[in-house]
């Protein structure tokens, strides 16, 4: 069974509904034979790479708040990330992620994408250092388990799997997601929004429980086939 989530780096909803998806995951008896891939969703496509900000002049910009108002958020999205055992630093910054996207997709490529995903939420939820800067990037790829030059030329090369954000993000619109995050479960059964773990057992049972029965093809026909006995060849 594959499981899709379309998120982004700088969503906090993102960052808590990663937590309760995985308690949800480790405690479902199939675990071993569900795939998670991670999926691309910038909040602000278009954003310029060098246009980061304290995210609280972002609340108080697109929304209209007052700087108490943005700060009384960010003290919610604090207890609400300590609730799933999250560290969560106030008054990070924010920036455009494309980059960061496309990093993520060489991670995939490398067989790496679960560890970096963990590393970027971590290092932009729960540490100081601003992630919008490609050298901690590059440490973070080098943490996840990639190489440090790959990893350079893959951010310093706009082009580089430009196209494969560009896929997951055409393909989030076409099923229906508004926001992030957004789990796709086998393709059958789609989550929105940070719902608690419970909701996402839920989900998983259903999708496992949803899936056709195996249709076997040839069975009973004499074909030949190998068994407990050996392989008996037909004179």
């Amino acid at each position: 069974m594959r499981v899709e989530i379309w998120s982004d780096i700088t969503c906090p909803w993102c960052y808590v509904a990663q937590a309760r998806f995985e308690k949800a995951l480790a405690a479902f008896p199939h675990r071993e034979e569900v795939e998670v891939v991670h999926r691309s969703f910038e909040l602000e496509p278009g954003r310029a790479k060098g246009d980061v900000e304290p995210i609280v002049k972002v609340f108080m910009r697109g929304k209209g708040w007052t700087e108490s108002q943005a700060l009384a958020n960010e003290k919610n999205l604090t207890r609400q990330s300590a609730g799933e055992g999250l560290p969560y630093v106030m008054g990070r910054d924010h920036g455009g992620t494309f980059d960061i996207h496309r990093l993520l997709h060489f991670a995939k490529a490398q067989g790496r994408q679960h560890e970096l995903v963990k590393l970027l939420y971590r290092a932009n939820f729960a540490e100081e250092t601003s992630v919008f800067d490609d050298e901690r990037l590059v440490a973070l790829a080098v943490e996840a388990g990639l190489d440090a030059g790959a990893a350079r030329a893959v951010l310093a090369d706009p082009a580089a799997y430009a196209a494969d954000v560009r896929a997951d993000e055409r393909e989030a619109a076409e099923l229906g997601a508004q926001g992030v995050p957004f789990f796709v479960l086998d393709r059958k059964i789609g989550v929105s929004g940070a719902q608690p773990a419970e909701a996402f057992t839920r989900a998983l049972a259903q999708a496992w429980e949803s899936r056709p029965p195996l249709q076997v093809v040839g069975a009973g026909t004499g074909a030949h086939v190998c068994g407990p006995d050996g392989c008996p060849v037909p004179h």
